[in-house]
């Protein structure tokens, strides 16, 4: 999906005011977002309230200078670009900026031509790496995220969950004799039955809040942020009826449900396995408990 430029959040960050001033006017009229700061600590608060696209800074500034910035910014904020402008005088060279982690380098005083190709040339960047890294989270059946994905959602929605006090519900979904309805059918019918279950999950789930993917083959996942356990199970109940009422043959689906909370006293990478493990778990006891059937562990 193209970014457009009014979409473009632009933080503009110098000491002098009247520079300050003048180039905020000049990239409003570009057609971006525009935000100021003084200077880097300034800059860092505003970033902490606002997503920032993009960062014009200075070089020279007291505080925190130009270079200081850059570096919290390419630690601290890995979608948000950085392009830095310095003054003849200044000292930082175009390969040191570049290799300090900025996407480009603008000499001052700046040229609005100039400024303007810069900016489009990194709007252009930004759609195409987004293009990118959705491609390769997306499964290529169904649309939905794939396993690659869920494992980055699942890790900084478990986080989030626990900052922030609030439940988190993770189905872990199996289509029921699966195999026999697509060596029966082939697997033209076979794939449409899949691509039928991703549309009732997006359906059945709140757009917007819950995650949908496909794990690979016919195993599929939903994070329930902010789910209670009676919510979470209504959910994946709607989903298990909504797909018998297409009436793939034979087919229905076994669900493990599990209500995720964060063990701070576990590494992070154990403690997320051991809750997929669970999840995983609460699926197969599904299926050995005669499939069709949701089984949670809340």
């Amino acid at each position: 999906m193209k970014e457009m430029k009014n979409s473009v959040v632009v933080l503009i960050v110098d000491d002098d005011e009247l520079v300050r001033m003048t180039l905020s006017v000049l990239v409003g009229s570009l057609g971006y977002h525009c935000l100021v700061a003084g200077d880097g600590v300034e800059a860092i608060a505003v970033m902490r309230s606002t997503p920032v696209d993009l960062v014009l800074t200075d070089v020279v500034m007291p505080g925190m200078d130009g270079l200081e910035l850059l570096a919290h910014i390419h630690e601290h904020h890995k979608n948000t670009d950085v392009i830095v402008a310095t003054g003849f005088h200044d000292k930082a060279s175009y390969a040191e900026v570049i290799k300090a982690g900025a996407i480009d380098f603008i000499k001052k005083p700046i040229d609005q031509a100039e400024l303007d190709a810069k900016l489009a040339r990194v709007v252009r960047e930004r759609n195409l790496v987004r293009s990118l890294e959705l491609l390769s989270k997306q499964d290529g059946l169904t649309g939905i995220l794939n396993r690659r994905a869920f494992d980055e959602h699942f890790s900084y929605e478990l986080e989030r969950a626990f900052r922030q006090k609030y439940s988190l519900m993770l189905a872990i979904i199996d289509v029921d004799n699966f195999k026999e309805y697509n060596d029966k059918l082939g697997h033209q019918e076979g794939d449409k039955a899949l691509m039928s279950l991703a549309e009732i999950m997006k359906e059945c789930t709140r757009e917007s809040v819950d995650m949908c993917f496909r794990l690979g083959g016919d195993e599929f996942a939903v994070l329930l942020p902010q789910a209670t356990p009676s919510q979470g199970t209504e959910i994946v109940q709607r989903i298990l009826l909504t797909f018998l009422e297409r009436n793939f043959g034979r087919t229905s689906l076994s669900i493990g449900l599990l209500s995720c909370k964060r063990n701070k006293q576990v590494p992070k990478e154990e403690d997320e396995r051991a809750m997929k493990e669970r999840a995983d778990q609460a699926m197969y006891d599904a299926k050995k408990g005669g499939k069709n059937c949701v089984v949670a562990r809340v």
